[in-house]
């Protein structure tokens, strides 16, 4: 049957994700099309090339970048600019993977979801991809002056640096590169920054002219817009191509004879004692077999997945390092992999540790895993599939991605959607007493030849040795050109330098479709909410369809602690969960929570109250559970509140060690973040509790505590139960319950129960002095890249909130931040972020090149905005675009848990009537009248910066000091 050009190949009912699912393809083209049909309104398109890699320049990183960046249709410098700012998208981005190149889009609004899917398309099939665009996205030689040494700029050139800084993002790809030596996933599809250098533009151009065709397309649609119409959108798209042969298969990597080694350094600071890395690396099979993946990942949620997972706990045991490594089971390439092991070891430990590893699996081979394990693994895992939370991530997305493990590589997109009948068959094979996961491991791990110990160790010398080799390689370029050639790239640099400032006519902007302000909607969508008094405590409670599960959020006042206490929490917050209680060791404990429960987790919020600018600071146990099992929720709730065994020396230590190792792995990565974190913790008490629980002092403080934990307990432990004293009873807890409403009638009794037996007692809110920061710091870390930051407080100088701060912020981030941090400075990202309730307005930039030249960038807003000649057109996007983040798509969950910080810091649905009245009432004079405040935050703003030493001392030599130097790493 052919409808639009397409031919039905398979069609399906999958109970399981609520939807009905087609296979098309395409007569003219062979393009395919997955049409998944439901009633979310939530729609997402995506189209993906499969894009294996030749090399390790990063060409489909690059070109990913660089078919965004103006079509024929579309002929402006940045269409997906234009989009963030005038789209209601609630998603928009794209995804290099080691294989394909996603380009997905997702809107609430049919219009602009149509609006999306056309500039997409465009951007895919018909980039204007210029030699301009490869050196503003991949790299060029960038130089000012004949005298001058020359340099490499480019995004993804500098993206990479920062991803080849990071000790975690070098192990990962060393695992997949060491297992598949001999396809496309043996080389770095994201680009190595030694080799972006050696990318041409022939090589560019060539990439795109045979990946980037129908014949090579995986279309995706998903939601509830119109299936038919589906069809006939992208027959009008494809009908001018014809089908033609592309070699992209992903071949299969031939299995190795047996073991292989190898050893390789990553940069590191001076003082990295204990700081190697060890894994233990399988390649398994291909992932187009729905009951082996299923098995394979409730597998990995067994070995490693919990503190309680018998791998996981068998390594940290040991003590010889300090936290878990590797990718766990990875099911996203054609054939799988499992890797773990341990980070922080000492290089001489490294046999221990595989031989560790092997030995432990071993023994749940011959001895069999505790059935309660797999029992609480089969649950967490069951529950994942049927409640399919994906948080912000839209769920179409989510479903996307999984249809294209078994898609992309010639399988049936529908095995991967449908899991009933996988879980139904481990769950026979289980019950009849086969050994489903033992059988896995001998035979994917003990009996497969296919294997890698890698060994990666720290080497101080190795980020100087990088820039040294870098600056000579261009030493070399420059001497080997003339003085014409020279100066030929002084001309260059200028070309492209002037391309990136000048501004798209208002002809081209005008080609981008915009929804218009009659399109949006004039009221905030409001939450339902139900307040409940309890004693002194309150319950909030949302009436929302939430399919049979309850969402429960029990928060704990922790403006009761003295702030010498705050750094404790992350951790209270884990121990509450990780460290078991008087009846149950934290083993039983954790396989009591994956059996019974969707999963609890410890969360923080830190803010100020819109109205009185009181600091704020609460720790919430997030717990989700079926209604069928909301009583057992409460019962572990009730047993790791009341009967908490905080007496566990080793077990404390265990989580000292690997909370200080993810958050020194995390800091090049999450640089921005830190940044953001520190850079607040100077303005008010709120910013101050944020730094001490999770910022650069959090890491200080995880650095002492894992020496007192050893050599004064009694303290450490009395600290604990201090905190649990003062925040564990009644007075200072509230309840956040988000389930319908027939279902909240029989769990209102049981959580008023619960509450009434926490203990009783109060204690008055503690006064909090916030330690003083310098006014310019540099904090140093073995990094090519820098995180460069500043912030000032505009309550404090004088700026009254409105709602066109929203829209400002918006236009400046989308044109001024994007064009003169990124495009022109060479960063990967950068952002201008206002703080609606403390008033703190912080500048920041994400694996930066530059550190005084973004400085000044941030110095010259005000001038921007004051100069500002902003079109109606340009104005009314970039409100369309604002209503869209305020409007943002959320899950039950989530609804539940911003309807509970909105009361919690007085933002009433009158208030947010009238910030959304300010935001579609904004003007131009709005953002010149904001440019007389920035100059002032301009003159007084506070500045940190997280990055190379070598950068951080050039700028001290050259500003006498200027910056307060700390070594972080």
């Amino acid at each position: 049957m052919e409808i639009y050009g397409f031919e039905l190949i398979k069609e399906q009912e999958i109970p399981e994700i609520n939807s009905k699912v087609k296979l098309f393809r395409h007569m003219k083209t062979g393009a395919e099309l997955l049409s998944v049909e439901n009633d979310d309104e939530n729609k997402v398109f995506g189209i993906t090339l499969r894009t294996p890699p030749p090399d390790s320049t990063g060409l489909p990183h690059i070109m990913e970048h660089s078919v965004l960046c103006g079509s024929s249709k579309y002929p402006v410098k940045e269409p997906f600019v234009e989009l963030m700012k005038g789209s209601q998208a609630t998603f928009l981005n794209a995804f290099t993977y080691p294989d394909k190149t996603c380009y997905p889009v997702a809107s609430q609004n049919l219009q602009d979801f149509y609006n999306l899917i056309d500039v997409y398309v465009d951007a895919v099939f018909h980039p204007l991809i210029p030699a301009e665009t490869l050196q503003q996205e991949g790299w060029h030689y960038e130089l000012d002056d004949p005298e001058q040494p020359v340099a490499y700029k480019g995004v993804v050139f500098n993206e990479m640096k920062g991803a080849y800084s990071s000790p975690e993002s070098v192990l990962y790809r060393e695992i997949q590169h060491s297992l598949f030596p001999d396809n496309a996933y043996g080389v770095d599809s994201g680009g190595d920054p030694r080799k972006i250098p050696d990318l041409t533009y022939e090589q560019f151009k060539r990439f795109h002219e045979k990946y980037y065709h129908p014949s090579n397309a995986f279309i995706y649609f998903y939601g509830d817009d119109d299936p038919d119409r589906r069809l006939e959108l992208m027959d009008e798209y494809l009908q001018p191509y014809s089908r033609i042969e592309v070699e992209s298969a992903i071949a299969i990597q031939p299995t190795f004879g047996g073991p292989r080694r190898l050893q390789l350094p990553y940069a590191a600071g001076e003082e990295e004692e204990k700081k190697t890395y060890l894994t233990v690396n399988w390649m398994l099979g291909e992932t187009c077999d729905p009951y082996e993946t299923l098995a394979l990942s409730i597998l990995n949620h067994i070995l490693i997945g919990t503190p309680a997972s018998p791998l996981r706990k068998a390594l940290i045991d040991s003590g010889l390092g300090e936290d878990i490594a590797g990718m766990g089971m990875e099911l996203d390439l054609r054939q799988a992999i499992f890797s773990t092991g341990l980070k922080g070891i000492a290089t001489e430990d490294a046999g221990k540790v595989e031989d560790l590893v092997r030995k432990t699996l071993e023994d749940l081979v011959v001895n069999r895993i505790d059935p309660e394990m797999i029992a609480a693994s089969m649950n967490t895992v069951e529950f994942r599939l049927r409640e399919r939370n994906t948080g912000s991530f839209p769920r179409g997305l989510a479903l996307m991605l999984a249809s294209l493990m078994t898609w992309l590589h010639g399988g049936d997109p529908f095995t991967p959607l449908a899991f009933e009948g996988p879980l139904q068959t481990i769950k026979s094979q289980l019950a009849s007493g086969d050994r489903v996961f033992e059988g896995l491991m001998d035979r994917f791990l003990l009996r497969n030849p296919h294997q890698t110990i890698l060994l990666l160790e720290p080497d101080p010398e190795l980020e100087q040795r990088m820039e040294e080799e870098e600056k000579q390689r261009l030493q070399k370029v420059q001497s080997e050109l003339s003085r014409e050639e020279l100066l030929e790239l002084v001309e260059n640099t200028r070309k492209l330098r002037e391309r990136q400032e000048r501004p798209d006519s208002p002809e081209a902007l005008s080609t981008i479709p915009s929804l218009e302000l009659s399109d949006l909607e004039k009221e905030v969508r409001k939450i339902p909410l139900e307040i409940l008094e309890h004693g002194g405590d309150k319950i909030l409670y949302h009436d929302l369809f939430t399919n049979g599960i309850v969402y429960l959020d029990l928060g704990f006042n922790l403006r009761r602690l003295p702030q010498e206490m705050l750094p404790y929490i992350s951790l209270f917050g884990r121990a509450l969960l990780e460290m078991g209680t008087e009846t149950e060791d934290f083993v039983r404990l954790a396989i009591r929570i994956g059996q019974k429960t969707g999963g609890i987790r410890p969360a923080s919020l830190t803010t100020l109250h819109r109205t009185s600018r009181e600091s704020l600071a609460w720790l919430f146990l997030r717990g989700k559970s079926t209604t069928e099992q909301a009583a057992d929720l409460l019962g572990i709730l009730k047993d790791v509140l009341l009967t908490m065994n905080l007496d566990n020396q080793e077990r404390f230590r265990q989580m000292v060690l690997e909370e200080k190792a993810d958050m020194e792995a995390s800091l090049i990565p999450a640089g921005t973040r830190y940044v953001n974190t520190r850079l607040r913790a100077r303005f008010d008490q709120a910013g101050y509790a944020a730094e001490k629980m999770g910022g650069i002092d959090y890491l200080y403080f995880l650095r002492q505590l894992a020496s007192d934990v050893s050599q004064d307990w009694p303290k450490v432990l009395e600290n604990l139960e201090a905190v649990r004293r003062a925040l564990i009873n009644q007075g200072g807890v509230i309840a956040n319950v988000t389930l319908d409403t027939d279902n909240w009638k029989n769990f209102e009794g049981l959580l008023k129960d619960f509450m009434q037996k926490l203990p009783t007692g109060s204690a008055p809110a503690a006064e909090w002095q916030p330690a003083k920061y310098p006014s310019a710091e540099g904090l140093t870390i073995p990094a090519q890249v820098n995180y460069v930051g500043k912030g000032a407080n505009l309550f404090d100088l004088g700026y009254r909130l409105d709602g066109s701060m929203f829209v400002i912020s918006k236009y400046v981030n989308s044109t001024y931040m994007w064009e003169k941090v990124r495009v022109q400075g060479g960063a990967y990202g950068a952002s201008f972020s206002f703080d609606n309730r403390s008033g703190v307005l912080t500048y920041l930039s994400y694996r930066d090149p530059n550190l005084l030249q973004t400085l000044e960038v941030y110095g010259k807003t005000s001038e921007f905005l004051r100069k500002l000649d902003l079109s109606d057109e340009e104005l009314t996007k970039t409100i369309v675009g604002t209503i869209g983040d305020m409007d943002a798509y959320q899950l039950p969950d989530a609804k539940g848990f911003t309807s509970l910080v909105r009361y919690l810091v007085g933002d009433t649905d009158e208030y947010r009537q009238e910030v959304r009245d300010q935001v579609l009432s904004t003007n131009s004079s709005d953002f010149h009248a904001l440019a007389d405040v920035l100059a002032r935050a301009e003159e007084q703003g506070q500045v940190a910066v997280l990055g190379s030493a070598d950068a951080i001392q050039k700028v001290n030599e050259e500003l006498s000091g200027w910056l307060q130097i700390q070594k972080v790493l």
